[in-house]
């Protein structure tokens, strides 16, 4: 079992969903989990951390906003002295035909799904070089690599994430810290639920293995590339999509 004791780990995102599995298993693996979100959405998975014995406290956090962003890494490694795994995992769906889009909802996808990944990446960055140790893991999407009807700019936040992972593995490999990203395929959370079960069984068609995912294969994949195991893996894409793209 991967052993991911003394890390301190930032997942934002952490109220729901993938998120909340990546900081649900964090903690099991050993970490200390930092679960960010808005507001105290993510009080309930401190209590779950907390509750199965891991440790975890809460940061309250707009990703869209940088002041919020530099006051949560702020207040992690005044806590904790230090940061040695960021996930980026905060993100939201606008979608709509681009003929349709307003623009509002390219700016809120694009700020959400992208741009905060950048604030929180260069907010960490510092103390991960100055300890000459790091992870910092991207949460993708398979649509990112496909693209998708009605999803453009969901899917031009997502491929610009694989962009930006592989940019800035080249830049901070020197100081052992590695950037790398995770693709989910079709997970089943709350943003799947809302399709209707003939959408679902369509999707699951086009799916080699024949099922949806689930949160806990993604936060599989994001704890092994947290872990000292994974040392030797930089700008890289792991796909957890059950063959849907390949």
């Amino acid at each position: 079992m991967l052993d991911l004791s003394g890390k301190v780990a930032i997942v934002t995102g952490a109220s729901r969903g993938i998120g909340r599995a990546v900081a649900v298993l964090l903690a099991a693996r050993g970490a200390q989990v930092v679960a960010a979100a808005r507001g105290d959405h993510a009080a309930s998975t401190v209590e779950a951390i907390q509750s199965a014995g891991g440790h975890a406290d809460l940061a309250q956090v707009d990703v869209t906003d940088g002041a919020s962003v530099a006051a949560m890494v702020a207040g992690a490694l005044e806590r904790h002295d230090r940061i040695d795994v960021l996930v980026n995992n905060a993100g939201i769906a606008r979608d709509q035909l681009l003929m349709r889009m307003k623009q509002e909802d390219w700016d809120q996808v694009m700020a959400t799904n992208l741009t905060a990944a950048f604030q929180c990446s260069q907010a960490v960055i510092k103390a991960m070089m100055k300890r000459r140790a790091g992870r910092i893991i991207n949460v993708s999407s398979v649509v990112g690599q496909s693209g998708n009807a009605g999803q453009t700019n969901y899917a031009a936040s997502k491929a610009g994430l694989i962009g930006f992972s592989k940019a800035l593995a080249r830049e901070v490999a020197s100081r052992n810290i590695t950037v790398n990203v995770v693709a989910p395929g079709l997970i089943d959370t709350d943003m799947t639920r809302d399709l209707t079960a003939k959408a679902q069984n369509d999707w699951a068609a086009q799916i080699p293995v024949g099922r949806l995912g689930s949160a806990e294969d993604v936060a599989g994949a994001v704890c092994f590339l947290a872990s000292d195991e994974a040392s030797y893996i930089t700008g890289h894409v792991l796909a957890v999509n059950g063959g849907m793209y390949m």
